[in-house]
């Protein structure tokens, strides 16, 4: 799978320098994908260097030739969106039709920036220096890190790929080593765009041979990360010795409030839906679900018949629902919560185990669990898999309380038919994003970012841009 790419440095790919490769493991068999390039230590340096020659290039080139380069990369993604999406699926184990999903999403990014790309706005502002004006523009911050993990190994790497590229920015893109592919395909992609050699570069290797020579540069003014919270705060620490910019997006541990008055079935349908897509390996999953309890067993009942109805198996089977967890470690943390809960009181409804019938894969079954309490780990902490957690409420001020109860603050949901009890809920909720009868939240056009621990800065929309860009100021007397 991985034979034609490799480590992409300057304008090329190649080999690792000393070699080595590792391989990539496949979640549904367990067996080897194929092996990629394991970069060490030289080949990061090499992609610095190349993406400082390439970044004095880009940084000069006018916008409208940028965003006519994010237009041809688009075309290329749109091209070989089967390819793509089929290897998303065999390194992630997603469902098909997810993985085709994943990459439309990458491409919008790339059309979106194109557009922002011509549309970086500076103003004037009048001194009070007679005959003087401030004149406040942006430029390319530099060279930038993106590091991402590998639940979503396309879209969120075009998060980052895209608006640097529009901002004037060279990049390093530095992939989850367990789905190295699609980030391979996506910046292989990025030749259609005719970029200066350097301007987009991969490294794929060990956090020592990659991180390390990355943070310790003088020459990467910024770092962007899609990780843990854990890792996010390392990084934050590490990059302050070179004062680089950071952008962080991290863990999420989103509440879903059901009102009495929700739409029921919308509710049902869509919340499936977003529990357990991608097996439930999204930060802003709906974690932590609040039923109101006039509408608890209904509610209840619908949710464990959709859990009931998904099919496992490998996601290259148009038939199939849900795909594996990631790896075995991420198995083995479903079965310490599930345990965790039980021990404590919690009823399983449904799953709570490894399916009969798998003898290879990291499969685990689509959970639900009742009679949670808030201090239950499957609560309190971000479980990341396919289970959903549910408890009862009666008074919408209990509830909002209840759902705010948590360091993390980057998705949150409500369903209700009432305008003014939505407004109220929004405005109570103490996340970066709020959908309201609706999971929707990500797309190009819309500011994607948490708060507290879930992270800084925004991917998406018109922020996004800014976190590339750095503020000058003249004063201008004549």
């Amino acid at each position: 799978m991985y034979t034609h790419y490799g480590l992409f440095i300057g304008d090329t790919w190649r080999p690792a320098a000393d070699g080595r490769t590792e391989p990539v493991i496949s979640p549904v068999s367990e067996t080897s994908l194929g092996d990629v390039p394991c970069a060490g230590s030289a080949d990061t340096e090499a992609a610095i260097a190349a993406a400082r020659e390439g970044l004095a290039c880009w940084r000069a080139t006018p916008a409208w030739e940028r965003a006519t380069a994010l237009h041809a990369i688009a075309d290329e993604m749109t091209r070989r969106a089967e390819e793509a999406a089929r290897i998303i699926s065999a390194e992630t184990g997603k469902p098909i039709a997810q993985a085709r999903r994943e990459w439309g999403l990458s491409i919008d990014q790339f059309r979106w920036y194109a557009e922002e790309a011509r549309r970086i706005y500076g103003r004037i502002v009048e001194s009070r220096a007679p005959g003087g004006r401030f004149e406040v523009s942006h430029e390319p911050v530099g060279v930038v890190a993106a590091f991402t993990a590998w639940n979503f190994p396309a879209s969120l790497l075009a998060r980052k790929i895209a608006p640097a590229l529009a901002a004037g920015c060279s990049l390093i893109a530095r992939p989850s080593s367990q789905t190295p592919g699609s980030a391979m395909i996506m910046v292989d992609c990025c030749r259609a765009g005719n970029l200066p050699a350097g301007v987009v570069n991969l490294v794929v290797g060990p956090t020592e041979a990659t991180y390390g020579p990355i943070m310790e540069s003088t020459i990467v003014r910024k770092v962007s990360l899609t990780g843990s919270t854990r890792i996010g705060q390392q990084m934050i620490r590490d990059a302050a010795a070179t004062m680089k910019k950071v952008s962080m997006e991290l863990g999420g541990n989103a509440p879903l409030i059901i009102y009495d008055d929700a739409d029921l079935d919308l509710a049902l349908n869509t919340a499936a839906q977003a529990k357990f897509g991608n097996t439930g390996q999204v930060c802003v999953a709906p974690d932590r679900f609040f039923i109101h309890d006039r509408v608890h067993d209904a509610f209840v009942e619908g949710f464990v018949s959709r859990a009931k109805a998904l099919t496992l198996g490998d996601g290259l089977d148009p038939d199939v629902g849900m795909g594996p967890l990631i790896n075995a470690r991420r198995l083995a943390e479903m079965e310490a919560v599930v345990a965790d809960a039980v021990a404590g009181g919690a009823s399983i409804r449904t799953g709570g185990q490894r399916p009969s019938g798998f003898n290879n894969g990291y499969f685990f079954e689509p959970t639900v669990l009742t009679e949670v309490t808030d201090t239950m780990r499957v609560m309190a902490e971000e479980n990341f898999g396919p289970i959903a957690a549910i408890t009862r409420f009666s008074d919408e001020e209990e509830v909002l309380t209840r759902a705010n109860a948590s360091d993390m603050g980057l998705a949150a949901y409500a369903f209700t038919r009432s305008p003014a009890r939505a407004r109220r809920t929004v405005a109570a909720l103490k996340a970066g994003m709020v959908g309201i009868n609706s999971f929707a939240l990500a797309a190009a056009e819309a500011p994607f970012g948490g708060t507290n621990f879930s992270g800084m800065g925004r991917e998406g929309g018109s922020e996004g841009i800014l976190d590339y860009l750095d503020v000058k100021l003249a004063q201008v007397v004549f």
